[in-house]
């Protein structure tokens, strides 16, 4: 399975926004050698900590810019991910649930496709889960002190390393859930247990560095960081991210598969008092809970938000798995056969329906191939599932359908490659180097495509458009050209000059007789240069 994990980093041209996004501030502090100020198209970019950008700047120097190293980072804190869940599931209930929670979270939809997407959310998830898992290790009623003091300063250490990944819900959550369960249990006890001095201690040193060095750089780095990111992105609709409250439900349906229906059973495995003081399975749906709760009560809601518990939901699902009887598998697995079938003949007829942006339509009969595929390896995998199951060959069943969630999974994110000339600018890219010398003058000019200066290896300035960037605009406004006449003088002025635009724009400007020769264009893009 980690060849298949790994296998297809490379498979795909970057898209936006996100991935444009991070690879490019990466790539900008590898060239810059700011290692404390990430810049976002030479912008500052205060909207999340480092980790991920140190770590994808590291691969770029060492392993070169690439598509796969721009995405290394979040598919190697996944696997990391998948090892620890399934390391401490097993050291916890015994290695078969260690073994099922693994592979159920190898082969989960969900965690599949964020672990083969540049954005964080991946690196926050994997660093949560393990600071979790690790707190249920060193709670054991059987710990020995040390165990629990070596455990318990990992669990601080991965929320330190969650807080660098994301920001403060690094240990907001951690917190919420730890608290709600003493409450739930009356474990006034396990305060006592948290090795506070030691941990409080780690935590510091690793998260607190950076924040007290870009805070010494940058005034406006605190009010912007934790007063706008963090209290009125979550309390107010400032990012335009507002969505009903039920909108985390369809994606842990559609994200755990093919393992949607053992989520009915990891519910009841939830709330079951098993023998012994320390209840782990009870921490877990606790776990569950908060997270759930707390990004559904959000005023900004994204898809990825709910990837936190996903491991969490791996080993609930594991425990009811590995003891329920072959019938009720028989229920669980079997509906994913259908459900296989179904996206076959979905995606078959799906080309003939179009979409709702033209450039998307003339694309879809290509990936149309790839979720055939995906529905095609779902059905047989589950079906295969099923008749090993009833030869009481559990472990054997899981994996099989676990490897069948990943090889359908790895064929749906694969065959997105067929929408990047809609989704990302590498193609349109391809055009511009031909015409670029170092001293030529790059705009963008009332749009904004993350995935450009990446794969131009240049930042370019913007021109009458701010969108995210506008509070670093307001920061460095030298920077930014806000109307068509300083652009026509920065136009004119410069020894060569290119300039993307979206093609309306370019016909009135076209009009109004600025001189422009078309390098390229497509539905979304026109690229000009001054003759």
């Amino acid at each position: 399975m980690t060849v298949i994990w790994f296998a297809n980093l490379n498979a795909r041209k970057l898209i936006k926004t996100d991935e444009g996004r991070y690879a490019e501030i990466a790539r900008e502090m590898l060239v810059s050698g700011d290692w404390v100020t990430p810049r976002s198209n030479d912008f500052k970019y205060f909207y999340k900590p480092p980790l991920q950008y140190w770590a994808t700047a590291t691969a770029f120097a060492t392993l070169g810019v690439h598509d796969w190293t721009a995405r290394l980072w979040t598919a190697l804190t996944g696997w990391l991910g998948i090892l620890f869940c399934g390391f401490a599931a097993g050291r916890i209930w015994g290695q078969p649930i260690g073994v099922a929670a693994g592979a159920i979270l190898t082969g989960s939809l969900y965690w599949i496709a964020m672990g083969h997407v540049s954005a964080l959310d991946m690196g926050l998830a994997s660093f949560l889960s393990i600071a979790i898992f690790a707190f249920l290790l060193a709670q054991q009623d059987d710990a020995t002190a040390r165990s629990r003091r070596v455990w318990m300063i990992a669990a601080w250490a991965a929320m330190a390393l969650a807080v660098l990944s994301k920001g403060l819900i690094g240990i907001v959550l951690p917190a919420g859930a730890i608290g709600l369960y003493i409450l739930w249990q009356r474990d006034w006890s396990l305060i006592r247990r948290m090795h506070w001095l030691s941990g409080l201690t780690v935590f510091a040193l690793l998260a607190a560095p950076w924040f007290i060095l870009v805070s010494m750089r940058n005034p406006e780095f605190v009010e912007f960081f934790f007063i706008r990111e963090h209290f009125m992105r979550f309390l107010t609709k400032i990012h335009g991210r507002a969505a009903p409250w039920w909108t985390f439900f369809p994606i842990l349906l559609a994200g755990t598969l093919p393992f949607t229906l053992g989520l009915w059973h990891a519910a009841r495995e939830g709330i079951r008092r098993t023998p012994g003081h320390f209840q782990p399975v009870r921490l877990l749906s606790v776990w569950v809970v908060v997270v759930f709760a707390f990004f559904s009560l959000s005023s900004s809601k994204l898809p990825s938000y709910m990837l936190p518990i996903t491991p969490a939901l791996a080993v609930l699902i594991a425990i009811p798995l590995m003891r329920c009887s072959t019938r009720a598998l028989a229920w669980q697995w079997l509906p994913i056969t259908g459900l296989g079938l179904i996206i076959m003949i979905m995606a078959y007829v799906w080309p003939t329906l179009g979409t709702r942006t033209e450039d998307v339509v003339p694309l879809a009969p290509a990936y149309a191939k790839w979720v055939i595929g995906a529905g095609l390896s779902l059905a047989a995998g589950s079906s295969i599932a099923l008749l090993i199951a009833k030869s009481a060959r559990r472990i054997g069943a899981i994996t099989l359908l676990a490897f069948t969630g990943l090889v359908s999974g790895q064929l749906l994110v694969t065959g997105h490659e067929s929408f990047s000339p809609a989704h990302s600018s590498y193609h349109i890219a391809q055009s511009i180097k031909l015409e670029i010398t170092p001293d030529t003058a790059l705009f963008l000019v009332e749009t904004y495509d993350h995935t450009l200066p990446f794969y131009l290896g240049r930042t370019m300035q913007l021109v009458a458009y701010k969108d995210e960037l506008a509070s670093a605009i307001a920061w460095e406004p030298e920077k930014f050209i806000a109307d068509y006449a300083a652009f026509e003088r920065a136009w004119n002025e410069a020894p060569k000059a290119v300039a993307l635009m979206l093609p309306a724009k370019y016909d009135e400007l076209a009009k109004r007789g600025l001189p422009m020769t078309v390098i390229a264009r497509d539905p979304r893009r026109v690229i000009v240069k001054r003759p």
